[in-house]
């Protein structure tokens, strides 16, 4: 029955204008791209703990954010 179909869809977008049938192509890719992304298992967070050591770079955690939110605001006093 799959066949049937694929060969039905083939046929009629053969009958398609080539403008229409590299829409029909692009459509297809872009659904497959979308499937494929969703379809993969995102790492989890919990498989990283641990992955790097205390205090990372020698920096605590909250003097880094707070180095990082200065350094931000300082270039954004900048004219």
């Amino acid at each position: 029955m799959a066949s049937q179909v694929y060969d039905r869809l083939i046929h009629e977008a053969e009958a398609l204008p080539e403008e229409q049938q590299l829409q029909l192509i692009a459509s297809l890719a872009e659904h497959l791209r979308l499937t494929q992304l969703s379809g993969k298992e995102r790492p989890r967070w919990e498989d990283l703990a641990g992955s790097a050591p205390f205090p990372l770079c020698g920096e605590d955690a909250q003097s880094w954010v707070s180095r990082t939110r200065a350094e931000s605001d300082d270039n954004r006093r900048v004219p």
